[in-house]
């Protein structure tokens, strides 16, 4: 079973109806971003087949305006894009949210796409491409992100974990309903690390991601803002379920 790109036009098998839905994709959102309508169409039509939920953007400042009003749980994003292109809609998107990305490319330069992991890309696939495959990457970062149990906003544009609550357009954080007074690098330091579960972070690197400091920065800096955030966010602070401490090297958060 083959679907090709040729020209501006894509062919869709006639047994695509036969393709097996995926019961763990059912109600999950995905934002397709393509300036290309029969990429969006076709693309979305083997996503519903699998029982998922489709958005549409043809530019980069149109899917930005709609992940805003409904997050989606996995964004497939074309590089090239009228207005801003796909890195810098992955660039904003990666201040404020962890949304997987499938980036999509005519390009096949290594370097274009290490530029497409570093700025927060998730996976990558090449055009032409086989709608399946497409269809199989995005069954697998699902799958991933529920082995991980990543935190709930990537249902609802907010971060969960445990009772806590996290707003990052209001910039609120609540727990048990609650709100909780957090300063600014603390709740950027929250949210940063909320984002980006179960990766281990260095304090030189925290300092970088979240003060902006490159060479002159004091690491306790981050040491005492993390024994605050434990104050304020965690069950039991002396033995911290979420904030974890990887001894030699620096925190990571635990979903």
């Amino acid at each position: 079973m083959r679907a090709i790109l040729e020209g501006n036009t894509m062919r869709v098998p006639s047994n695509a109806l036969e393709a097996s839905r995926d019961v763990s994709a059912l109600r999950r959102r995905v934002l397709i971003v393509d300036d290309e309508p029969t990429v969006r169409e076709v693309v979305g039509q083997f996503l519903e087949l699998e029982g998922f939920r489709v958005l549409s953007a043809s530019s980069g400042l149109e899917a930005l305006r709609l992940i805003e009003q409904t997050p989606p749980d996995l964004i497939v994003l074309d590089l090239t894009l009228p207005g801003i292109d796909g890195l810098e809609v992955c660039r904003r998107l990666r201040t404020t949210s962890a949304i997987p990305i499938l980036m999509l490319t005519a390009r096949a330069r290594d370097a274009e796409k290490l530029v497409g992991f570093e700025v927060g890309a998730d996976d990558y696939l090449t055009k032409p491409f086989n709608p399946l495959e497409l269809v199989a990457r995005v069954q697998a970062i699902m799958r991933r992100l529920e082995a991980m149990s990543v935190p709930a906003m990537v249902f609802d544009g907010n971060l969960h974990f445990g009772s806590v609550t996290i707003r990052p357009q209001i910039r609120q954080v609540e727990r048990d309903g609650l709100p909780v007074e957090l300063t600014t690098k603390e709740f950027d330091l929250l949210q940063f690390l909320v984002s980006h579960p179960k990766q281990v972070f260095t304090r030189e690197q925290l300092l970088l991601h979240v003060w902006n400091y490159d060479n002159y920065g004091d690491d306790s800096t981050v040491t005492v803002h993390i024994c605050r955030l434990r104050e304020k966010v965690e069950r039991n602070p002396a033995k911290p379920r979420h904030l974890r401490t990887v001894w030699g090297i620096g925190y990571r958060f635990e979903p």
